[in-house]
């Protein structure tokens, strides 16, 4: 198959960019650096095209449906027959998919970065852990099997936690980085006990064999229950828990607000192509296991998501920081991907399936677009508060623009992209789910409100910065109008004839009894903030007033991170950890402290029959001689 050999260097040479930056970093300039990483993330990004077109399009279809070719294999460690954990490069419709979304987004954030990070110290190293985050991310949707899966998993939690951390001088980036690294982790135990699990009752790691509709996996464990449950339903459920924490979803979201103490270009890549859609591909890798074995679990992922969905797009309406407000849009998003997963059924009745990836897909274009536009006006202004913002239109034009074709396409404007994929995501959900539906509706309006008072706040509403601000150079910028042209176009790629459930086409259409009502009510949502907050008005604070504790309690997040710091410390600290620590020293030290003594005090009584001298030793050999001739006799 042409073009298929190459599929593994895909993840590999952003690999080797990182090692080449990595290890010579101290010997190649900042230039030198920067553009190997570029180099390899554009090699890359053309092997990844030639590849996912060449499967769309030429070898992947065998009689009209998408088949799960392994591109590359190799057995790394063998327990059983069948339990054999291998190395490997699947292709099927949604890796093929997410080959493309990673390469381009991270090339153009590569390129961007170039003149972001101008000047910045650690120039170098910021290109190491870039694409070592690429590599990562393209390891983890080309697995062949979950175990695979979960090693570049836990090496994309590394990456982040490195770029969130880039700047190590500043305590907050160091507490971030901590605390998205401790939180994923908490969640991605969850998903190795529910990996053990599933491979136990399984016996197998692979995802073929696995989310085979007539295979063994599927159909043998429908019958074992553990505490109610089925185990099936019980491992993916744990499974999900590492999705939900990798993806931010409630209650395991609070770090995502605070990685973006990072570089702007890391919050980019994190938001769009990697680290927080991971969860939403492996429920869309596993979906057949859901769909079939444990349809409870499925129904957890759409409630979740939905939840989520709204409840980060109400903090959203409320945050001031540029960079905040985004990521509780990403949370928002992800939340729609997760609810379309959620009320998919399989094959004719995959509606959601299609539609959580084809939002994936258009999601990746302007989300990128939003960060890397926040980007360029952070460069520009060197604040990321929006209330010290204003009148941007008039010296950034190229950032106003594209900003604006961003926000569109998120708040489902036709013809925009957002507008197609999220149109498919409420029909699957008012088929299947009325209160999701409901939630989904309502979320659509909040989303053009709070994107659209970012947008007003930024380049109109009245000038609050002091001179006048630069539009980025070109470095910045083209990439810019490239993610600009994705987020107008992308929607009319035909989703439903790629990317589909069980690989086969799925008949779709325009939903415009759910569409219009959408459009609709982002168009209110676009109206109100225009009213509310494109000239300077007493609006806002009245509205907000009026809404009291609602608004604050919107505005504080909910106090989520307050309920985790009393749990912490409060209870796991004072109840837990204390009494732990008391037990640790008081007990087990003691103890180890009291052998330690007892053995001196012997060693202190014993140590003179270790003298040297010749006459001692006689003694003590006589000594023994006679006691062990009294102990015969006496036991006679």
């Amino acid at each position: 198959m042409p073009g298929l050999e190459h599929t593994i260097l895909i993840p590999l040479i952003p690999f080797f960019a990182f090692l080449v930056i990595g290890l010579l970093n101290k010997t190649l300039s900042p230039k030198v650096a920067g553009m190997i990483g570029i180099t390899g993330i554009l090699a890359s990004t053309i092997l990844a095209y030639q590849v996912a077109l060449g499967y769309f399009f030429s070898f992947g279809q065998v009689d009209g449906v998408f088949q799960k070719i392994i591109a590359y294999k190799t057995s790394w460690l063998q327990f059983t027959d069948s339990l054999v954990i291998e190395m490997g490069a699947i292709l099927d419709p949604i890796s093929a998919m997410m080959l493309v979304v990673i390469t381009t987004v991270s090339s153009l954030v590569f390129i961007y970065s170039w003149g972001y990070m101008k000047g910045e110290s650690g120039f170098s190293r910021f290109y190491a852990f870039l694409s070592l985050f690429s590599f990562s991310m393209l390891g983890l949707v080309l697995a062949t099997n979950l175990f695979q899966m979960y090693m570049f998993w836990e090496l994309v939690g590394v990456s982040s936690y490195l770029l969130i951390g880039f700047y190590y001088d500043k305590a907050a980036a160091v507490a971030a980085s901590k605390k998205a690294f401790i939180v994923t982790r908490f969640a991605d135990l969850g998903f190795l006990i529910g990996i053990l699990l599933l491979s136990f009752h399984t016996g197998t790691f692979d995802f073929q064999l696995l989310t085979d509709p007539n295979g063994p996996a599927i159909t043998s464990v429908g019958g074992a229950t553990f505490m109610g449950l089925s185990v099936v339903s019980l491992s993916l459920l744990l499974i999900f828990i590492g999705g939900a924490g990798k993806s931010a979803m409630f209650p395991l979201h609070i770090w995502l607000p605070d990685a973006m103490e990072g570089p702007t270009p890391v919050s980019a890549l994190i938001h769009a192509a990697t680290m927080v859609v991971a969860g939403v591909y492996l429920v869309a890798r596993l979906f057949p296991v859901f769909a079939f074995a444990a349809p409870e679990a499925l129904e957890v992922v759409a409630y979740i998501g939905a939840f989520t969905a709204l409840f980060a797009a109400v903090v959203a309406c409320t945050q001031p920081d540029i960079k905040r407000v985004l990521a509780y849009s990403t949370m928002s998003q992800i939340g729609y991907m997760m609810l379309a997963l959620g009320v998919s059924g399989f094959g004719e009745d995959g509606l959601g399936y299609t539609a959580s990836m084809f939002h994936l897909f258009t999601h990746a274009f302007f989300k990128a677009l939003l960060f890397l536009g926040a980007g360029s006006i952070i460069h520009a202004v060197h604040t990321n508060d929006i209330f010290k913002m204003g009148g941007l239109r008039k010296f950034m034009p190229i950032t106003h623009i594209t900003f604006l074709i961003a926000c569109l396409a998120i708040a489902g404007i036709p013809p925009f992209a957002g507008f197609f994929s999220k149109d498919e995501i409420l029909a699957a959900a008012l088929v299947s789910n009325k209160l999701i539906f409901g939630v989904g509706f309502a979320v659509a309006g909040l989303t053009a409100f709070y994107m659209f008072r970012l947008y007003f706040m930024v380049f109109w509403n009245e000038a609050k910065i002091e001179g006048a601000p630069h539009e980025s150079p070109s470095v910045m910028t083209i990439p810019l109008i490239i993610l600009a042209i994705g987020s107008l176009v992308a929607g009319f790629v035909p989703f439903n004839e790629l990317v589909t459930s069980n690989g086969s086409l799925l008949a779709t259409e325009l939903h415009w009894e759910v569409a219009a009502p959408s459009v609709a009510i982002g168009l209110i949502g676009i109206v109100v903030a225009m009213v509310m907050y494109r000239k300077a008005s007493n609006l806002p604070s009245k509205l907000s007033s009026s809404l009291g504790g609602i608004y604050k309690a919107a505005y504080s997040k909910f106090y989520i991170d307050e309920v985790y710091m009393f749990v912490t410390k409060k209870v796991i600290f004072n109840l837990i950890s204390r009494p732990i620590a008391w037990f640790d020293r008081n007990i087990i030290d003691a103890f180890m402290d009291m052998t330690a003594k007892m053995t001196n005090l012997v060693s202190e009584g014993i140590k003179e029959m270790q003298s040297g001298q010749l006459h001692y030793y006689a003694i003590y050999f006589a000594s023994g001689a006679i006691l062990f001739v009294v102990l015969m006799l006496w036991m006679r």
